[in-house]
């Protein structure tokens, strides 16, 4: 006789767990099935541990030119052992506080496989070899997703590396090779040039980081080039030969064809859902683009299955699937969700400078055919980005012209990753530029160029 549960969440990922706690807190008898590590790729493989690897970065890069500060240091180096057990560390630190929060909301924890027997069952393969039969009376998919891997080029794990071998590398690539130039691979390549590695990066479309502004992108570019990092886009690698020297790369430019030589490469292509081995064909859930369909609230077509975060499509960031899961577990105990506005769901890269947005790009707001306004200042123009020696960055807002809407708010800079939030809660709330002309931000901060972005859109700019 299978086990019954109200909601049993599988996978426990920033979606998976945050679900099932929501649930609990509702009064729901709620399980979780998770087959690695509590926590999922964000914690275990990515968000975290990499803000760890660049967190390191930062430093050794404030202590190498720390001269222009009037700090003497010497020579500088690093232990990357050190680095990365310090990573893998703070990881595991989180997870295990993942299981602290799965006993303290009373959520049974299976650790194994789970596999749909048609709707409201599970089978669960777990890992001390027995098999659980599980039912519930809601089920929430949140298995998360996996590396995209291209035709002609193959992730082996030892010369062509996926996130997950980029994060524990035994030996700095002295040449190393970015594929794809999201977030992910620029984040990377931002890691390893700090560092001292020789790194190119190739992306096929026309500008870096695509999801971004135009603009904003093209300042990302600028700060990179400035660093030291090579970058083609509008190119293609075309095949990848391994040997145990390292690889040969085939890359395509506007300029011809030729051949590269690299100690590793990093394949950053993007992310396909978990899809596979999930009895999805027992039920009526529909899969488009290697990703699961759901509708409001998170519910597939198959009544009583929802699914969440990276295998529910894009985009693929934790906060996002965070979102779902206490959308979708509300929804399940008839609480008071509200619909997901991905209008407003930010973004950030890590890199150096960091990048952050929400909303519309100028370029989606033109194609709106709405009359915008539009405002930009520069950090070179905000005393505290001046007195702290980081002045690369600017902060763009775009406004309706007609109603005073936030449409969007792009940034490169310091700290731009702490300051989207800002204009994130704007947004939320429906703030008219006069709100955000009259707010008062706090001198001196770097945020204060949020403000001056803001009177830039209607000519009011005080430092510019």
């Amino acid at each position: 006789m299978a086990d019954h549960f109200d909601c049993i969440v599988v996978g426990g990922g920033p979606g998976g767990y945050v679900a099932a706690i929501r649930a609990a807190q509702l009064g729901l008898q709620t399980a979780l099935v998770e087959r690695e590590h509590l926590g999922g790729i964000c914690l275990n493989w990515g968000c975290i541990p990499t803000k760890s690897l660049l967190h390191t970065a930062d430093v050794y890069r404030e202590i190498a030119n720390a001269s222009a500060l009037g700090i003497n240091v010497g020579s500088v180096d690093f232990d990357l052992s050190a680095v990365v057990a310090r990573s893998r560390a703070v990881a595991n630190q989180l997870s295990q506080g993942i299981g602290m929060l799965m006993r303290k909301n009373k959520i049974t924890v299976f650790d194994g496989q789970a596999r749909l027997d048609g709707p409201g069952r599970l089978l669960v393969s777990l890992d001390d070899g027995v098999d659980a039969e599980l039912a519930a009376d809601a089920i929430v998919l949140a298995t998360g997703a996996r590396p995209k891997s291209l035709p002609n080029i193959e992730i082996d794990g030892q010369k062509v590396w996926s996130y997950r071998e980029a994060m524990v590398p035994t030996e700095l690539p002295k040449r190393l090779l970015v594929i794809g130039a999201g977030a992910i691979g620029i984040e990377f390549a931002s890691f390893y040039n700090t560092l001292g590695s020789d790194v190119t990066v190739v992306e096929v479309l026309p500008q870096i980081l695509p999801v971004e502004d135009d603009e904003i992108a093209e300042l990302a570019r600028a700060a990179f080039d400035a660093q030291g990092i090579e970058i083609h886009t509008g190119a293609k690698v075309l095949s990848v030969t391994t040997s145990d020297a390292g690889l040969v790369a085939e890359i395509e430019t506007a300029a011809g064809i030729t051949e590269r030589e690299f100690d590793r490469a990093i394949l950053s292509v993007g992310v396909a859902g978990n899809v596979e081995d999930l009895g999805l064909e027992t039920t009526a859930v529909k899969v488009a683009g290697g990703f699961i369909q759901a509708g409001d609230y998170q519910e597939t077509a198959e009544p009583g299955i929802f699914a969440i975060g990276d295998v529910a499509g894009v985009p693929c960031l934790a906060h996002k699937a965070s979102h779902e899961g206490t959308i979708c577990a509300e929804y399940i105990a008839d609480g008071t969700p509200h619909p997901l506005n991905r209008d407003r769901i930010p973004g950030c890269t890590y890199c150096h400078p960091q990048v952050a947005s929400v909303g519309l790009t100028e370029r989606a707001a033109a194609e709106s055919n709405r009359e915008v306004k539009i405002g930009r200042f520069p950090l070179i123009g905000n005393g505290k980005a001046v007195a702290v020696g980081d002045t690369d960055g600017l902060v763009k807002t775009i406004f309706d012209a007609s109603t005073g809407e936030l449409l969007g708010a792009h940034m490169v800079g310091p700290t731009v990753t702490e300051m989207i939030q800002g204009f994130v809660v704007a947004m939320g709330l429906e703030s008219t530029e006069v709100e955000l002309i009259e707010a008062i931000f706090p001198h001196p901060t770097v945020s204060e160029s949020m403000h001056e972005a803001v009177l830039a859109a209607h000519g009011r700019a005080l430092h510019i």
